[in-house]
């Protein structure tokens, strides 16, 4: 049960780093005017290429570590609640 909580806590903090890494990165990149300068047409391809899928395993991560707390909350409840026992009554002839 705690290692679902431990995984998601992991993931959402990498996920949410890795988009901060990025943004930041395209940020200062930016010049004054707001536009970002790259020392090459191949550089500014291939850089944002990596941001773009830098960007779409940021959302994985964020998903899978929601899902996983999800997980954790959902386990929570089920040790939390007292185990039902139900008897058929016998019958007397």
């Amino acid at each position: 049960m705690v290692s679902s909580l431990v995984i998601a806590i992991i993931f959402l903090v990498a996920g949410l780093g890795l988009r901060y890494w990025i943004n930041r990165r395209k940020f200062y990149r930016r010049s004054p005017m707001g536009a970002e300068g790259f020392s090459s047409y191949e550089s500014s391809v291939f850089i944002k290429f990596i941001e773009r899928v830098g960007k779409w395993i940021a959302y994985a991560l964020i998903i899978f570590g929601l899902l996983s707390l999800w997980v954790y909350s959902r386990e929570k409840k089920e040790q939390q609640q007292p185990e039902v026992k139900t008897e058929l009554p016998t019958q007397h002839r």
